[in-house]
């Protein structure tokens, strides 16, 4: 071997002085960088404000404040209100050297502000690293950000998870350009149709603040309207914030955005956009570069500058409330964006929630809505197929479908695609007699019996196969399905039609558009896509299965789902027929039938109002197992005009199935207490449930306890 060779394989040991010397220079200079992130021992202070106030990412209620922290000279200049910083933390008072606290593990935060003096008298353990100099995190965005946590009884390390996306050091190193110069102030256009719509337009664009609940026509317009509302507000020289409850609708208004303003006008923040696209959006907003924002739920946090005008569509889509604590709603934090920056309201919607009639009853906001002439004009012929009918109809007793929908259907098909909605996705779930329509259950377990596609029967629950079932009620022997699914739906509705092509929306596959061509589309509640022209039918199948479900907003939900359904659906003077099989005498019903979602909305309002439901009162919900939540209401020290319904025991998750939102983990068994209290005592129960959840906490607490305050789903 040669000594070239030696040398290689033997590293520095053989090599040149000259090499050993700048072998040893280069280990001394890479020393000093690891060691100082750790302690910085030694190190001096930042001369002018030398202590840095953290808010570290611990998300634990009883360290929900901010944590003093020494600033290195050297970090002097990045260290500023609003970086990203890594620190120490949990290091205790014992590991002290030369003045200094040391050890700890490192986690991340932000710094909130650089004080000349602490208000702690022990030694403060110096920031370990600057993530970033960029400043995310504003007063604004951390006056927000708190507001929300106190609201929902939760963190603000919490809060700035949702509101603030990881960092991407690609995207921070882009440079942007200057903002745009503001567009014209638009022409109402279709904003003509409402009552107030062109005054709505006209206040934004003289820099005014209206609050506006909006009742869309049936149509493909409103998307084309929220862009004309932001192009007013940018007008005025301010910025503009549309939240949506999903990717579609969202593409649906950034394209209007592109067709008023203008490519490179606005900023789109969804989560399917990626973490260094959506991260370079957001950077493009807090820096100024654009002042309108169109995103889905975490961008109702979005820094905008100027901010004029923040505008909420569909507020009653579950996908407005956030699954992560502290649960905040969309339609919520935008009304304290409002309140907090004096900027324009805008709650926009098909349908018309019970929270949205309060905000016109109590006068916060004003309506906007149509005439009963241009709603007829734009609206499709609804009719109605009850349990009478159904009972008559041989047809419906033969294949769920009653003569009417088979009408409907064929005569739809000769003018263009019909839609077909289906309460659930899959193929055919739970089983029911067709004699009395108990449910069928297992004979062992007593779990529900499920259909597959051979069309055996099986057990949910345990898995058996069941090969001789009769009915324990009334002795029957022929079953039927509870709901059939979009797979079945669609098979059936090929079979009877052979020449038509079927799509199916849903879950799985999610279609966007569909073209105007003669087609059955076959949909879940909120897949359905939009059809070129329009649909010439629709079938609104399963009625019951929606109206009967045990919740509080079971009718508020139907009527929104087949409000949404139905204007996609051309108008009745085009042809436009809908189909809901259900009672036609139930209150949604008729609401449907009217097209007056904002009446149904009303008496809602009122006789939750007369029960104590929300949103008239404030409610909380806490659940845990039997013994945590027990002794966590015990000590609770709840307001006194506070009320205490349960607890009662939850839905028990069974191993290997999909757990339910906000449900116990697979096999626990909780409770759930639901804590009411009356308008004005919101603020007091939140932070009452707060304060327990975090001396709990502090407690050492092993088993969970958790709160959602404005639940979505109270039974």
């Amino acid at each position: 071997m040669s000594s070239e060779n030696r040398q290689g394989e033997g590293g520095a040991e053989g090599a040149p002085p000259e090499q050993l010397a700048l072998i040893r220079e280069a280990v001394r200079k890479a020393k000093a960088p690891k060691a100082k992130p750790r302690t910085w021992r030694g190190a001096a202070l930042a001369k002018e404000l030398p202590v840095a106030r953290v808010l570290v990412d611990k998300g634990v209620l009883h360290l929900d404040r901010y944590f003093d922290y020494a600033v290195p000279e050297e970090l002097d200049e990045a260290a500023q209100p609003g970086v990203r910083v890594r620190v120490r933390f949990g290091a205790g008072g014992r590991n002290v050297r030369d003045g200094r606290r040391e050890g700890g593990g490192l986690i991340d935060g932000f710094i909130v502000e650089r004080v000349a003096e602490s208000d702690y008298a022990g030694p403060l353990a110096a920031l370990a690293q600057v993530v970033s100099p960029e400043p995310v995190l504003g007063p604004e965005l951390l006056g927000l950000a708190r507001a929300v946590a106190d609201r929902y009884a939760g963190s603000l390390a919490d809060v700035l998870q949702l509101a603030v996306p990881p960092r991407h050091s690609r995207a921070e190193a882009r440079e942007l350009s200057d903002p745009p110069r503001p567009p014209a102030a638009p022409d109402p256009g279709t904003w003509r149709r409402f009552g107030r719509g062109a005054e709505f337009l006209a206040a934004l664009a003289s820099g005014g603040a209206p609050r506006a609940v909006w009742t869309a026509l049936p149509g493909p317009e409103w998307a084309e309207e929220i862009a004309r509302a932001v192009q007013a507000t940018l007008a005025s020289g301010r910025g503009a914030l549309v939240v949506v409850p999903a990717g579609r609708p969202a593409a649906r208004v950034d394209a209007a955005l592109r067709a008023v303003l203008g490519e490179g006008q606005h900023a789109v923040l969804t989560a399917d956009a990626g973490q260094e696209r959506r991260y370079r959006e957001w950077l493009a907003v807090r820096r100024g570069a654009v002042r309108a924002v169109v995103g889905t739920r975490a961008a109702m946090f979005a820094p905008v500058r100027d901010l004029g005008l923040v505008a909420v569509w569909d507020d009653g889509d579950a996908s407005h409330s956030d699954d992560n604590a502290p649960f905040p709603h969309v339609r919520e934090v935008l009304e304290l964006r409002a309140s907090r920056d004096k900027c324009a309201f805008l709650l926009g919607s098909w349908s018309c929630t019970v929270e949205a009639a309060q905000l016109v009853e109590s006068g916060w906001a004003l309506p906007l809505v149509a005439e009963r002439e241009q709603v007829r004009g734009v609206a499709p012929l609804v009719r109605t197929v009850g349990d009478g009918d159904l009972a008559r109809d041989e047809a419906a007793r033969a294949a769920r479908l009653p003569t009417l929908a088979w009408q409907v259907v064929r005569e739809g098909l000769r003018h263009g695609p019909v839609l077909v909605q289906v309460p659930r996705r899959g193929y055919v779930p739970r089983m029911a007699c067709a004699q009395c329509r108990a449910a069928a259950r297992c004979r062992h377990c007593a779990g529900p019996l499920e259909a597959q596609d051979a069309g055996a029967l099986r057990c949910t629950w345990c898995g058996r196969d069941e090969t001789a079932w009769h009915c324990p009620e009334c002795g029957g022997f022929r079953l039927r399905a509870q709901i059939v699914g979009a797979r079945r739906t669609a098979e059936e509705l090929g079979r009877a039609f052979p020449a038509v092509p079927v799509r199916t929306s849903g879950r799985e596959q999610v279609l966007d558009t569909v073209p105007g061509a003669p087609a059955l589309v076959v949909s879940t509640p909120g897949a359905e896509p939009v059809a070129d022209g329009g649909y010439a039918a629709a079938l609104l199948l399963d009625g019951w299965a929606m109206l009967g479900r045990p919740d509080l907003r079971a009718g508020e939900e139907a009527l929104r789902r087949w409000i949404g359904a139905a204007s996609l659906v051309r108008p009745q003077g085009a042809g436009g027929t809908v189909v809901v099989v259900a009672e036609p005498t139930l209150r949604p019903v008729q609401a449907l039938v009217r097209w007056d979602p904002v009446g149904h909305a009303v008496r809602e309002l009122a006789e939750r109002a007369e029960l104590g439901f929300p949103p008239v009162s404030r409610m909380a919900a806490v659940s845990g197992t039997p013994e945590a939540l027990a002794g966590f209401l015990a000590a609770a020290e709840l307001p006194r005009d506070a009320e205490v319904l349960g607890p009662v025991p939850m839905h028990v998750t069974e191993a290997g199935r999909p757990r339910r939102t906000g449900g116990p983990p697979p096999g626990e068994h909780w409770e759930r207490a639901l804590v009411r209290v009356p308008p004005g005592s919101g603020a007091a129960l939140a932070a009452a449930l707060k304060a327990a959840q975090a001396a709990r906490m502090a407690r050492g607490g092993s088993e969970p306890v958790r709160i959602r305050i404005d639940p979505p789903d109270i039974g």
